[in-house]
Order: C-alpha cells, then structure tokens, then sequence
C-alpha cells in the first residue's frame, strides 16, 4: 500500500461506466470524456453530460498538463499531504493529490504533470506533481 505523506489511498471501485478510465491509467494514460452534443470536456468521466445531460459523449486523451487552482496541505512533518484542485490543458477541473513537492514551493498557478501513484491493491491512481 502506498502513501500520500502517512495517508493510506484506497483502492478505486471501478463500475461499467469507468472501467476504460481504469485501463488507461494502468497504462499511464489519462482519460477525460468530451460531450460529442456541446462539444464539452467533463471529469469525474461519466456517460451522461453534466452540461447539456446528453449520452452522447466519447473517450479522449488528456494531456496530462495543468496548474494548481488551489490547494490545502493537511499534516504535519512526514504526515503531511496536499490535496488540490487542477485545471488541466483541457480545461477540465480535478481534484486530486500534489506528490513530490515540498510545502514551500506550492503556490497558485504551479504547473503540474500527472504521475500514477500505486494505491492499496496496486491501481494506479492519477496524481499531479510539479512539471
């Protein structure tokens, strides 16, 4: 099992609907889903829209590029980890951990990278460390 700083990260419950997100970030691939009706980008990905509610939506590759648009370190010392929100190339807005930076260097506006971190049970999970 692996750690964000002490924290323990449990292991996705992929369903129908996000077994290919699941595929692809076992292959160190990041995936996002576009509405192919308003041509929107959406994460968590999900079959239906959240903008427009149509089912007509398609897998694609995300870049797996962004900046922090903001942060929160909880913990201290080696207990310590940082969730944030990124706002990817994309446009897209996850949230998600900041692995491999130190606290002082977080900022707003930080570019980030995706890496794959391994969680309890091995699943590569998406998170996001300093390009």
């Amino acid at each position: 099992m692996v750690s964000v700083g002490k924290r323990k990260i449990a292991a996705p419950s992929p369903h129908p609907e996000t077994e290919e997100y699941w595929r692809a970030a076992a292959a160190g691939r990041l995936l996002l889903k576009r509405c192919l009706a308003c041509g929107e980008p959406h994460h968590y990905p999900r079959a239906i829209c959240p903008f427009c509610l149509s089912a007509d939506t398609t897998w694609i590759e995300a870049s797996g590029r962004g900046r922090i648009y903001s942060y929160s370190t909880m913990g201290v010392a080696e207990a310590a980890y940082t969730l944030a929100y990124v706002t990817l190339e994309e446009g897209v807005t996850m949230l998600t951990n900041i692995v491999d930076c130190a606290e002082c260097e977080l900022r707003v506006g930080l570019q980030v990278k995706v890496v794959f971190e391994p969680c309890d049970g091995g699943q590569p999970v998406p998170m996001f460390a300093p390009a």
